[in-house]
């Protein structure tokens, strides 16, 4: 079974490596025939076992690929007036300004035809006018969709591979329209998520004013949505985001409590088990309570993991046979494979079998000492070396103190908070008072907990911060760790801290002397920007807030920056005061030293009093390359018309023949008028980034002839509002020669000079990372 679970493992994992999928339905036919044949082929074929479990495991991922993606929204159709008949099917969730809820597609029509094909299962936000919503209800509305799109950068999230993993065909917002009606609440339709909200509804009443309300939301049904970003930073930093994911360790506990209190008790009815023994009395009650929990949490992907695991357990206490731990966890991972092979997309499925398999591999059959709170600090240090890896590879951060505050929370949490959440939430509805009681408990619990957490939070070298690691790191590290976990017997386990060792060592190679790197970050509607020398870093803007929790210097320009290497910006330009320029910023400058602030707008940038104008004629020199500034001058231009324009070229570029950088913001015709008669000379550049994002107020034509660019990058989202790059303005570009790119359909877009100026290489992370389930911008 070992073997069987790891090729099938690595069968899927290989899919996840292409780049393009057929969706054809012919092929579709044809894949499940071939797999009915597969299956039985491993009875006849026993010496070839474990390749066919490596193709069948390739076979079954592509066959649940295409169908979730046969029925994209087709491109026509995107930004278009739809009318849409179907369901509720997740908790509607509420923000400042908005709800958001998945709903399933029954009927689409457009122009009043009724659309044949298209996404089923859609994410939908309601932003004005939005009435009472409940999961279940059946409505006609009138949307706009568009096909799954996110931002593509290194380190960054992957948003489409989630959308993809959720099984949402499409992304899109309800308009304002007479024919948005509620057509049916059936209390009986979606019985188990109406329950959830019914949850959630009085658990948000009886604890309305307490502080950890988000987490005793989160540890009863599993909506994490209410915890605040300040909590988020606390569990990060201390890696106990896990406890309050209702998950392995969670499900277990109650499936473990469960099972022990039904065997204690059956076990004293002496003619009961006669006839049914208590052990199996009690995997039952176990797997029950487990299947309960599961279903509290809305049978999310992690809840089914869990769930999985703590029914294979059951069973085998159930049929009373004794098979290794190892095995167990075999059948586990092939099942919960089975039932989602794309769980493997998730970050929670390598650390939860991955911590598993640690606490098998480390500690059973060792001889050890027996005192509990021995073997409970060894089991944290275990998991604490075994999930170093898989937490480096995804996430570029390690808790240092992580086994030091699990030691306190998980059992403090695990049984204490927990027992007293499940016995609010089960008794609220039908007695408040009590319920209340139990959940303000509950909430107290918690607050006991915090301080202990905020003080590990606090300490100022609790994170480790790490680059992506190159890829043959990975074996050595692999290595390392197994030596760690190894029995104590075998010679030279300290080893494993030198095979460890060029994970951490091994750090990304900078631009040589006098080169350059400048990428241009995908960030949606608006602009971000690096330029890095050998041994300095300029980020000029920094990209749109969307709101108070989340913005793309968090998300974007800091994971950028982390998977160079780079500790500290040098100058940090803002080039122009609108959102989607600066609207990152104050999240960048809390999270990296920033050294100098230039900006058109010092007196916007409140919380950095020190931030300087950004003047023309300023210039500086780092590692024999150029930077200038050319706009704006001291009084006369304001908005749009008083960005930072700055070129980079190297300092060997003498006679000024067009081998440079030019970063334009959101200039206009005056600025550009004002650059054409008093910085001419200066505008001829080898890559130009697009003033104003390609508006047709910008790009004039004389501004396009003096730059003269060999690409020109037009920093638009996809889809956006404003129709940017406008097709005069790329009309002209053309026409002058251009290589036109655009961040929405390339990603991050990284130019790599040598110190003659020339570009040296191009790379477009889009193309470069394409996997099959990204935007079919490219197919």
């Amino acid at each position: 079974m070992r073997i069987a679970a790891v090729t099938f493992l690595g069968g899927i994992l290989i899919f996840q490596q292409l780049a393009e999928l057929p969706l054809t339905s012919s092929s579709h036919s044809v894949g499940w025939l071939v797999l009915l044949l597969l299956v039985p082929a491993m009875w006849f074929f026993k010496r070839f076992r474990s390749l066919l479990f490596l193709v069948i495991g390739f076979h079954w991922a592509w066959l649940q690929a295409v169908l979730v993606l046969s029925t994209p929204l087709p491109p026509a159709l995107e930004k278009q007036d739809l009318v849409i008949v179907g369901t509720i099917a997740s908790l509607p969730q509420k923000t400042a300004h908005k709800w958001r809820f998945l709903f399933d597609i029954e009927q689409i029509q457009h122009q009043g035809h009724i659309l044949e094909t298209g996404p089923r299962h859609v994410r939908l936000n309601w932003y004005k006018n939005a009435p009472a919503l409940s999961v279940g209800d059946r409505w006609q509305l009138t949307v706009r969709l568009k096909r799954p799109h996110g931002f593509m950068n290194p380190a960054g999230f992957d948003y489409e591979g989630w959308l993809f993993q959720q099984r949402i065909q499409a992304t899109g917002y309800i308009r304002g329209s007479d024919d948005n009606r509620l057509l049916a609440s059936d209390v009986m339709h979606y019985p188990l998520q109406r329950s959830r909200q019914a949850l959630a509804s009085a658990i948000s009443t009886q604890l309305n004013e307490t502080d950890f309300k988000g987490i005793i939301t989160a540890l009863a049904i599993g909506e994490r949505e209410a915890i605040s970003q300040p909590q988020w930073e606390v569990l990060r930093k201390t890696g106990t985001i896990h406890l309050v994911a209702i998950s392995g360790l969670h499900i277990g506990l109650v499936a473990g409590m469960a099972f022990l209190l039904v065997q204690f008790l059956w076990s004293r009815l002496a003619n009961a088990t006669i006839h049914w023994p208590a052990p199996r009395v009690a995997a039952v009650a176990g797997l029950l309570a487990a299947a309960f929990y599961a279903a509290m949490a809305g049978f999310t992907i992690p809840t089914q993991r869990a769930l999985v695991m703590v029914a294979v357990v059951m069973l085998m206490l159930f049929l009373q046979r004794q098979r290794r731990f190892s095995d167990t966890l075999a059948l586990a991972l092939m099942i919960v494979l089975v039932m989602d092979p794309f769980v493997v997309m998730s970050a929670g499925f390598w650390l939860s079998f991955g911590a598993v398999a640690a606490i098998i591999f480390a500690m059973s059959g060792r001889l050890a000492r027996r005192d509990f709170w021995w073997r409970w600090g060894r089991v944290h240090v275990v998991v604490a070396i075994a999930l170093l890896l898989p937490l480096l590879l995804t996430f570029q951060q390690l808790p240092l103190l992580s086994p030091v505050a699990n030691f306190v929370a998980v059992p403090w949490v695990s049984f204490v908070v927990v027992p007293l959440v499940l016995l609010g939430t089960s008794s609220v509805l039908f007695s408040p008072e009590i319920g209340s009681l139990l959940l303000t408990l509950a909430a107290q619990a918690l607050s006991l907990l915090w301080p202990f957490l905020e003080l590990i939070e606090m300490q100022e070298h609790g994170v480790w911060q790490q680059h992506p690691a190159p890829k043959w790191t990975l074996i050595p590290a692999l290595i390392g760790t197994l030596l760690l976990l190894a029995p104590r017997g075998l010679p030279g386990r300290w080893l494993g801290i030198i095979w460890l060792m060029p994970l951490f060592l091994v750090t990304p190679a900078p631009p040589a002397d006098g080169d350059w790197w400048f990428t241009l970050l995908d960030v949606g509607q608006g602009l971000a920007a690096v330029v890095q020398t050998k041994n300095h870093t300029l980020v000029y803007d920094t990209g749109p807030r969307f709101s108070d929790s989340f913005d793309t210097g968090s998300a974007v320009v800091i994971p950028f920056l982390n998977s160079t290497g780079t500790k500290r910006i040098d100058i940090l330009m803002i080039g122009h005061g609108d959102n989607d320029h600066m609207g990152g910023a104050r999240s960048v400058m809390s999270q990296i030293v920033v050294s100098q602030v230039l900006t058109s707008v010092p007196e916007r940038v409140t919380w950095q009093p020190a931030a300087q104008r950004c003047v023309s004629g300023q210039k500086w020199q780092w590692d024999n390359v150029l930077f200038e500034i050319l706009h704006p001058p001291p009084l006369g231009f304001d908005g749009n018309d008083a960005s930072c324009v700055l070129r980079v070229s190297s300092v060997d570029d003498i006679a000024q023949r067009g081998s440079s950088l030019l970063l334009t913001g959101d200039i206009e015709a005056p600025a550009e008028r004002r650059l054409l008669n008093e910085q001419h000379q200066q505008l001829m550049t080898r890559v130009v980034v697009a003033p104003h994002h390609g508006s047709k107020s910008s790009s004039s034509a004389a501004f396009v002839t003096a730059t003269a660019p060999q690409y020109v990058l037009f920093p638009a989202g996809y889809l956006n509002r404003y129709k940017f790059p406008h097709p005069e303005v790329t009309q002209r570009y053309q026409q002058q020669g251009s290589k036109m790119l655009t961040s929405s359909t390339e990603g991050a877009i990284t130019f790599r000079f040598n110190n003659q100026g020339d570009v040296r290489s191009v790379e477009r992370f889009r193309h470069q990372n394409k996997r099959y389930w990204h935007s079919a911008l490219l197919r």
